[in-house]
């Protein structure tokens, strides 16, 4: 039984040879040379072991085998060059689904303007968030992009870093700061499981101090905690990135920073290529977390 050529440009060369009538015509249309167009059509006979051509002559001539050849793969190359052009234009419009897994703050910090910026600028364009503090695989969960903090190296997946934040002490207003004679022990408001009894905190001049605590509230998730603090519960570790708008207009103020800033990144699977569809989000979280805080 005959192998079956792995390259098929072999394949379409021989196509183009066949629907044109010979090398010269197939030269002219495809401004091929002659001699390179043969030696591919003598290796496609080379790897059939079949005769396709028979070469001499005033007009080339299709064996039997040939002619059958060209009659089964027209069809089926038309439909792949079909297929190609329809996947490059796929590539180059911002177009169809595209399925996003982010964490919970950014999602609702970042990504509803996103999405509001998405739909004005591409309407054809349907993206699809799910707001998920969990490891998200793209691959197996079926999601083009995935949004992870400080993601740890991961050979399948690439991206590009899009967000550094801090991670600030906040409070509100009523609340004395100990750097200003504050109580010796602040009530805080915590973040699900951490379990600690100081804060060393970190002032913008890198200026440090150990700060005591009083546990209170226990809550799930970040949002829950920032209302907490807004509503006078006590002082939390919070992202930036959620409580800029509040520092900024006075609902809350910063009394430090602790540990070292968070890197937001995303990431795809390795074997996709950025498409339109993925540079265009990309512009698009860049545009937004441009006017949002970062360091």
């Amino acid at each position: 039984m005959p192998n079956v050529p792995a390259d098929l440009s072999l394949l379409a060369d021989f196509d183009l040879v066949a629907r044109h009538g010979g090398f010269g015509r197939a030269q002219r249309a495809a401004g091929r040379p002659k001699a390179s167009l043969s030696r591919r059509i003598a290796e496609l006979e080379r790897q059939l072991a079949v005769r396709l051509i028979l070469r001499g002559g005033a007009r080339m001539r299709l064996t039997e085998e040939g002619a059958v050849l060209a009659a089964r793969i027209a069809g089926p190359l038309t439909e792949l060059s079909e297929a190609a052009a329809a996947a490059s234009a796929q590539a180059t419009e911002v177009q169809g689904r595209l399925r996003v897994s982010a964490p919970v703050v950014f999602a609702q910090v970042v990504l509803g303007r996103v999405a509001a910026r998405l739909a004005l600028a591409h309407p054809e364009l349907r993206l699809e968030v799910v707001a998920e503090d969990r490891r998200a695989d793209p691959v197996q969960d079926g999601f083009d992009v995935v949004i992870r903090v400080d993601p740890a190296a991961d050979e399948q997946l690439v991206g590009r870093r899009i967000l550094v934040d801090a991670r600030v002490i906040a409070a509100a207003p009523t609340l004395s700061s100990p750097w200003l004679g504050g109580p010796d022990i602040v009530p805080a408001v915590m973040f699900g499981s951490v379990e600690t009894r100081v804060w060393q905190l970190r002032d913008r001049h890198g200026t440090e101090r150990e700060v005591a605590i009083r546990p209170g509230a226990r809550l799930s998730s970040m949002p829950m905690v920032r209302e907490a603090v807004l509503e006078g519960g006590g002082a939390a570790v919070l992202p930036r990135l959620l409580v800029a708008d509040d520092l900024d207009a006075g609902r809350l103020v910063e009394w430090g920073r602790v540990g070292a800033p968070v890197e937001v990144w995303m990431l795809h699977h390795a074997r996709r290529l950025p498409g339109a569809k993925l540079r265009a989000f990309l512009e698009a979280v860049a545009a937004v977390t441009a006017a949002q805080v970062a360091i």
